[in-house]
């Protein structure tokens, strides 16, 4: 029995390859969430701006958000949700030299190590190095925290 898919789209772009984000999605839920399930949904600016303003306090967009479920207990299957700007990962992708498919996978990483409960603003860097870590194992580009950017 196949799973609902863990991405959706407000508007899925033509030019994006939904099958392996989809895949890259079923990875990280296996190997960094350890089967827990979560939700990407991939969108645009004006509704991350939504989001961050209405959540955060802070009325722009960015690239993306993460929604830890309060109950995200070690036996709950859910561990929350993601949200990315489509808009802010071409342009990241853009500044950076490298695929806009590739900077998404950024993000999403990123995105499940906040929903397993770490805060690069507060962990002396332990996400950092988690997030350096899987990057490196999955060929991935340069990530946020490296940058400087979150």
């Amino acid at each position: 029995m196949k799973s609902d898919p863990l991405i959706t789209y407000r508007r899925k772009p033509a030019t994006l390859d939904a099958e392996s984000l989809q895949s890259f999605a079923e990875v990280l839920r296996d190997r960094i969430a350890r089967g827990r399930e979560f939700h990407c949904r991939i969108t645009n600016d004006a509704e991350l701006q939504s989001l961050n303003a209405q959540f955060r306090g802070k009325d722009y967009p960015t690239d993306v958000l993460s929604f830890p479920h309060e109950a995200a207990a070690a036996d709950d299957r859910s561990l929350g949700d993601i949200a990315i700007s489509i808009q802010r990962a071409r342009a990241q992708a853009r500044e950076w030299g490298h695929a806009t498919g590739d900077e998404i996978r950024i993000l999403m990483l990123h995105g499940v190590l906040h929903l397993l409960g770490m805060d690069h603003e507060s962990d002396s860097g332990q996400m950092k190095r988690t997030e350096m870590r899987w990057r490196r194992k999955f060929g991935l580009p340069v990530g946020l925290i490296e940058r400087g950017a979150v």
